[in-house]
């Protein structure tokens, strides 16, 4: 739990992190602790591969390993720094593995290995693993393969998503990812989808091109979740699977609003085009959709915050999330205009309804 400022009170609050980002030590790690042969020796990206660094590092300081490995690769350190530090009640692991891959199956050897890394280093920690939950990543190129990964971990008491990466060649609304979708469904697990790192063979972040500096990379990224989102509800994708839910973890929904109404203002009136997502767009996110925030999304702590917040029923779709161990986490910071309703949804009450996590009803705590 940690205090929060609201005015001239402090309030306490607990705290779910629902984008906590880990790694490999090393490649060595990788390969030679989780991966066989024939995909061992095989060449793919480092995480470091991509087409835009952040100018002053990708990682925050002091989140190596005590012998330098990869931020995000020790679970003693990161647990000092989300539990202890920083007041995290439980924390929601994405695996961070190397974009999308010309071959499917060695992108699904990937997967797998992370995978197996996050269930026995972290879930199972003797220590920790109680307060990590975790996300199983899959391939959406290889159907085949990624069906096998849900299988293989639906039933882990601590994993409570799978993962994809946002670098998809393809919409998500489109019909071959629909046996992803049905399986999620049938798990009874979300689909997150996020900026992956490492290049791989991904389209340009922007239907124009290649953006320049990472800032307009940073800035623009975010807008993929938004049109993988209407052409899932425009697919009818949330019609047919009425279980399932999707999670954008890294922004967009500081867009959200002004995209669905120009939605419902323009996707309406053309029913006869999408006669299998009879609603108005609007009325497929409640129960469908959520998104992991951090501070630097939205208006800021500004008098009409609470109520930019409230606009399409942002309060009930959003996350904190903090992206350790990179560069733009920051601590926890909730506008003072949010309401206490709002204030607990945004910290915890939402991950833990999407997740079925139970955490002590110790909000509204009001410190001298």
């Amino acid at each position: 739990m940690i205090e929060i400022k609201t005015g001239a009170d402090t309030v306490t609050t607990p705290v779910i992190d629902a984008s906590v980002h880990i790694f490999f030590g090393s490649n060595k790690d990788l390969r030679k602790n989780f991966m066989h042969e024939p995909f061992r020796s095989r060449g793919f990206p480092d995480y470091e591969m991509d087409w835009y660094g952040a100018p002053g590092g990708e990682y925050a300081k002091g989140t190596k390993g005590p012998d330098g490995q990869y931020p995000g690769s020790d679970v003693e350190v990161a647990a000092k720094h989300l539990f202890t530090d920083r007041g995290v009640d439980v924390a929601v692991l994405h695996p961070m593995t190397r974009g999308v891959m010309p071959d499917r199956h060695l992108g699904t050897a990937i997967a797998a290995a992370h995978n197996e890394m996050m269930v026995r280093r972290w879930l199972e920690h003797d220590t920790f693993g109680d307060r990590f939950r975790g996300t199983i990543r899959i391939n959406p190129d290889d159907i085949t393969g990624a069906l096998r990964e849900i299988d293989k971990y639906k039933d882990h008491p601590r994993v409570v998503q799978i993962g994809i990466p946002l670098q998809s060649r393809e919409l998500y609304g489109k019909p071959q990812f629909w046996p992803l979708w049905e399986a999620a469904q049938d798990a009874g697990l979300p689909v997150a989808t996020h900026i992956e790192v490492g290049a791989g063979i991904g389209f340009a972040p922007t239907p124009s091109g290649r953006t320049r500096t990472y800032e307009q990379y940073h800035g623009f990224m975010s807008l993929n979740y938004l049109y993988h989102l209407m052409n899932m509800i425009a697919e009818g994708v949330f019609e047919r699977y009425d279980g399932l839910k999707f999670v954008f973890g890294d922004g967009a929904g500081d867009s959200l609003t002004p995209f669905m109404w120009r939605m419902d203002c323009f996707g309406r009136p053309h029913l006869e085009q999408t006669p299998w997502a009879p609603k108005m767009p609007s009325d497929y996110l409640p129960g469908h959709v959520h998104f992991v925030q951090g501070p630097f999304d939205g208006p800021g702590d500004v008098d009409y915050a609470g109520e930019w917040f409230s606009f399409t029923n942002k309060d009930d779709m959003t996350m904190f999330g903090s992206s350790y161990p990179h560069w733009n986490m920051t601590e926890l910071t909730v506008p003072r205009a949010y309401s206490a309703e709002q204030r607990e949804k945004y910290c915890w009450r939402n991950a833990a309804e999407l997740y079925g996590i139970e955490i002590p009803a110790a909000s509204g705590l009001v410190t001298q």
